[in-house]
């Protein structure tokens, strides 16, 4: 009787991926500076860093995964922890890309002295947005609408609908990271460029970043679809 859990939580056991987690996280910011400053090390440490970071999330989560469909840890109380936890994420993401916002347009309202009170400041050559920027928002809109699609199929058991929409998502993925690394090879200006260079550079880098949450969840769907066929 004493060891009988009288709660509907899930007590995890001793995890190292915290820690290295969060030594991966350290390794990838000060390397980041440190390239940035042009340190010798600075681009080795980064990348150790980053590698570090994703390996553990992907063990981590499949800690995470075996605990709820093998071990059943994950009661409704848990599933409404990692639902809570996954939506305060998102919100963070947005207030994060908030600020990237808030700096373009603190700085094309009102463009100070300092760069000649006109925007875009003298000498910076700017994208067209009607062109590769507004056909990436049209290919970014149609892969949340494919893998809408494909997840519904998958939940009805239309395999073939899935599979289809599927591979549509993936052709508008690979397709969007390409057209996005022709615009930042052919954008004429830098991240030191100014207030206008550092603000499209650090929305586009960390947009990327956020892109790779993306693919992450279409490998995973695209795992769920292959067990689902396997089985049934």
């Amino acid at each position: 009787m004493g060891g009988h859990q009288q709660h509907a939580f899930h007590i995890v056991n001793p995890s190292p991926w915290p820690l290295i987690t969060s030594l991966g996280t350290l390794s990838l910011t000060m390397g980041a500076v440190g390239y940035f400053h042009h340190f010798a090390l600075g681009k080795l440490t980064n990348t150790l860093g980053f590698i570090l970071v994703v390996v553990s999330a992907f063990i981590w989560w499949r800690d995470v995964c075996r605990e709820g469909n093998y071990e059943g840890h994950h009661t409704s109380v848990v599933q409404a922890g990692l639902k809570l936890g996954m939506l305060l994420f998102i919100v963070s993401e947005i207030m994060f890309f908030a600020s990237f916002f808030w700096a373009f347009f603190h700085s094309s309202l009102a463009p100070t002295i300092e760069i000649g009170a006109v925007w875009p400041p003298r000498g910076i050559l700017v994208l067209d947005p009607w062109a590769v920027p507004f056909l990436n928002t049209i290919i970014l809109l149609f892969s949340g609408a494919s893998i809408t699609w494909s997840h519904h199929a998958l939940i009805l058991s239309f395999r073939d609908q899935a599979a289809y929409a599927f591979k549509i998502t993936l052709l508008f993925a690979v397709l969007f990271t390409l057209l996005q690394l022709a615009e930042y090879v052919e954008a004429g200006f830098n991240i030191s460029d100014g207030v206008y260079g550092s603000t499209f550079l650090y929305g586009y880098w960390f947009s990327r970043f956020s892109c790779y949450y993306r693919y992450y969840f279409y490998f995973c769907f695209f795992f769920a679809f292959c067990r689902l066929s396997i089985y049934f």
